[in-house]
């Protein structure tokens, strides 16, 4: 279920060095310790699992953040949440049912 390749919800997914541009309708997210960047879909933002990851990172890094959000969680696991989008419902089910989020 977790494979590493990116979908249409995610249109870059690259090193802060890279281009900063951002496509309308898409808002920018560093990852991680490594803070990875992805440029996300805004129609993931209103989704439980989303808004968990926007939780957590007011709780971790407050809501006075300047610049692009950080997401407190491992790459891979980010990858893994983006993978069960494109996957659908069932996949989503899977992630919230396992607590891996």
């Amino acid at each position: 279920m977790c494979c590493l390749s990116h979908t249409s919800l995610v249109r870059s997914a690259s090193p802060i060095h890279h281009s900063l541009n951002v496509p309308e309708g898409y808002l920018p997210f560093y990852v991680g310790e490594e803070m990875e960047r992805f440029v996300v879909s805004m129609d993931l933002l209103n989704h439980p699992l989303f808004i968990n990851l926007l939780n957590k990172s007011a709780q971790e890094y407050g809501y006075q953040q300047k610049g692009v959000l950080r997401i407190p969680c491992q790459v891979l696991l980010f990858q893994c949440l983006l993978d069960a989008f494109r996957g659908g419902e069932e996949d989503l089910q899977h992630l919230l049912s396992n607590n891996i989020l």
